[in-house]
């Protein structure tokens, strides 16, 4: 195994061109992110999705419908509990990327730890190989002992902040780190969820988005033997890294597309609501209101008080009109009453 940089020559024209409608559309999506008036109202959405999609890739399987009770009920589910601590390691991740101007060893430690809380930090016996789990054959061995891993974690951590050790494209040094945090595979469990985190914080720290909002996981899972037979076959070939850069470029300009298109569905889902609310219940309209509603798939009584700062009987006639209108759904669980809102899950439904 290499340490970086690795000295490709990766700059042919196919690569430039690919690059180039991908840095068009990442400026795109960073740009309609700009003008949005509350930009956290549509990140909350887009970075459950990814938690979800990334989790998928390691066969953690849930629905949105699950992981939203987990984050109001607490049910225990252990699969949305995964989802859900990953949505709060990458928000933490883009903190400290936004408070320290650097991404460290330590970071990604910390990171870790809140995706997989009960796994342990950094490898520290050996044995680990990444397999076939089909056939059992070892594809690749990692570094084995703690101190090697943290020589490689060091190198590897020089080379994402210190840009004049190898001048290119952040895409291109994004699809490296990428490559070499996952050969590294500093960690039991959890390894594939951390490096596809790093992604997004490396164009954060690059100043390429100023949101962590494009997420390559749903790109992944489109072609997930295809990304997994790039990351394989690399490690027996220089050659073949192009054919693992144009599927990472691909997958940025793929997935700001497609971010592109939900933030615009999501707009449209607010307006709709609006106009409905502004129309059908005048009395209790506020920009306020409709933000609050689009913030959570979910709602409670107590939660609607909090942050309109009302009493419970008036909170409960809110939601009791906003259901009639259609705009909520009440949902009995147990002892507790939640009110689901019905134009998220439909938009997610196609998600």
């Amino acid at each position: 195994m290499h340490k970086l940089p690795y000295n490709l020559d990766l700059e042919n024209k196919e690569i430039l061109k690919a690059l180039n409608k991908a840095n068009n559309k990442l400026g795109e999506l960073n740009g309609i992110v700009k003008t949005l008036p509350n930009p956290n109202v549509i990140l909350n959405a887009v970075t459950l999705g990814e938690a979800k999609e990334s989790s998928e890739i390691e066969n953690i399987v849930t629905t949105f419908d699950e992981i939203y009770r987990e984050i109001v009920l607490k049910e225990n589910n252990l699969a949305s509990k995964e989802v859900v601590n990953y949505r709060q390691a990458m928000l933490k991740g883009c903190e400290l990327v936004k408070k320290n101007g650097f991404i460290s060893t330590n970071m990604l430690v910390d990171i870790h730890h809140i995706i997989e809380p009960e796994v342990g930090g950094i490898r520290k016996i050996p044995g680990t190989v990444i397999m076939n789990t089909s056939t059992g054959e070892v594809l690749h061995t990692p570094p084995q002992n703690e101190e090697e891993i943290r020589n490689y974690l060091s190198n590897l951590e020089q080379y994402i902040n210190c840009p004049e050790i190898e001048d290119y494209d952040p895409i291109v040094k994004m699809s490296l780190i990428h490559y070499q945090f996952e050969s590294i595979h500093p960690f039991h469990d959890g390894n594939g969820r951390t490096g596809r985190m790093l992604n997004i914080l490396y164009l954060i720290l690059e100043d390429r988005l100023d949101l962590p909002i494009l997420y390559l996981s749903k790109y992944i899972n489109t072609n997930k033997n295809g990304y997994y037979k790039l990351l394989h076959d690399i490690r027996t070939s220089d050659e073949l890294f192009n054919d693992y850069l144009m599927y990472m470029i691909k997958g940025v300009e793929w997935t700001c597309d497609f971010t592109i298109n939900f933030i615009n569905k999501f707009n449209n889902c607010i307006e709709k609501a609006s106009e409905l609310i502004k129309d059908k219940l005048p009395q209790i309209y506020s920009k306020e209101l409709v933000e609050y509603l689009f913030y959570d798939f979910y709602t409670r009584n107590e939660y609607l008080c909090s942050f309109l700062h009302i009493t419970r009987n008036t909170a409960s006639k809110y939601l009791k009109l906003l259901c009639n209108e259609g705009i909520l759904i009440e949902e009995k669980v147990g002892k507790n009453k939640i009110y689901k809102n019905a134009y998220l899950y439909s938009l997610v439904d196609n998600w």
